[in-house]
């Protein structure tokens, strides 16, 4: 059988054979590496500092994201430090929650007190938490 090779594919067949025990050649299974980790929706809470229904509503967002640990990121805008964002994303009306998906896109807004009933019914239609 080896007379059935050619003399160049077979000193080419040796000289791999001799790399590969040398070290000279390595013979390894490429691993895909892992993509980026998706980003997590979004919501982001327009506030004021001095406001009470605005850090009511802070207490109840921040209490949600750590019982679903950390489905969503949550961002606290406050209008006396973030005044581009408010204008960027029209906000008239302390509080305001923007709902963003993975992709960055607003699929939901609230203006105003919110319960942490609603919070939680409309999470869970939006699937930023999974129960």
């Amino acid at each position: 059988m080896i007379m059935s090779i050619d003399r160049g594919k077979w000193l080419f067949v040796i000289f791999l054979l001799t790399a590969t025990v040398l070290g000279y050649v390595h013979i390894a299974r490429v691993q895909p590496l892992p993509g980026p980790a998706p980003a997590p929706p979004v919501i982001l809470e327009f506030g004021r500092k001095l406001c009470p229904v605005c850090r009511n509503v802070e207490q109840i967002l921040f209490a949600l994201q750590k019982e679903s640990k950390n489905q969503f990121e949550l961002r606290l805008l406050y209008m006396d430090e973030d005044i581009k964002l408010f204008r960027q994303y029209h906000v008239s009306i302390v509080p305001t929650q923007v709902f963003l998906d993975t992709a960055g896109k607003e699929v939901w807004r609230h203006e105003g007190r919110i319960s942490r009933d609603q919070l939680v019914k409309k999470l869970r239609e939006l699937k930023f938490i999974k129960d």
